[in-house]
């Protein structure tokens, strides 16, 4: 697929694995011709939530329309069991509601938040377990900041996470705070650190599951998958 529309559509997240559509074998053709860009989609089953399926064929659209040179794009989920709804709404710009009149009672802003906050105690613990590992231990991890976690995927993933949630970047700001901003207290640290690792190992468990299930629906999806390193997050 093109450089730059493969690049755009890696920024589009699955909301409940945190993971780009294009790692997980989502994408299925990605192609420009004269600045119209036609992109198809797959999901691991027919039945695969309304809602988070317009969630990405949506974010696929406004990723792939903000590419310089691209001026019109169709994207198209396909074997879907509301493929039709999702497609024309998306394509009108209609919103999730009114793609499903008198079945959706609002739109996805809330969602989205939500599993943005589960992203972020995601990532923030394998931030943390990142500086653990490096030496640092549970009582001194209050006084961590940005600066001190080390170029990786960690802490691109974990920024990225903080932006979506409006949280400071600079790095002085203090590493190991709620998904309000606000610094853990220290006789918080542990406990909070064990929350956050159920919600990482949930979200990586479904990921897996998922990636199971899409490879049982299409056996040549496996060939289209990036895995995640156990542990470790994409720089999506």
């Amino acid at each position: 697929m093109p450089r730059a529309v493969s690049a755009a559509l890696g920024t589009v997240l699955d909301p409940e694995l945190d993971e780009s559509i294009v790692e997980l074998g989502f994408v299925t053709e990605a192609s420009v011709v004269d600045g119209a860009a036609s992109i198809r989609l797959r999901l691991p089953t027919y039945f695969c939530a309304p809602n988070f399926a317009y969630l990405m064929v949506a974010d696929a659209y406004d990723a792939v329309t903000s590419v310089p040179g691209v001026r019109s794009a169709s994207v198209v989920l396909e074997d879907h069991f509301a493929a039709t709804e999702i497609n024309a709404g998306v394509a009108a710009g209609a919103g999730f509601v009114d793609s499903f009149p008198g079945e959706a009672a609002a739109e996805l802003s809330q969602l989205r938040e939500n599993f943005q906050r589960k992203a972020h105690t995601a990532c923030l613990e394998r931030a943390c377990q990142r500086l653990l590992a490096d030496g640092w231990t549970v009582d001194t991890l209050p006084g961590a900041h940005l600066r001190d976690l080390p170029v990786g995927d960690e802490r691109s993933s974990l920024l990225r996470r903080r932006a979506d949630l409006g949280l400071p970047l600079d790095e002085d700001a203090t590493l190991l705070v709620d998904d309000g901003g606000e610094p853990v207290p220290s006789d918080q640290v542990a406990p909070r650190l064990r929350f956050a690792r159920t919600v990482r190992v949930s979200i990586d468990g479904n990921a897996h599951f998922c990636r199971g299930l899409l490879t049982t629906r299409y056996p040549h999806a496996a060939a289209d998958q990036q895995h995640r390193l156990r542990g470790s997050e994409g720089t999506a």
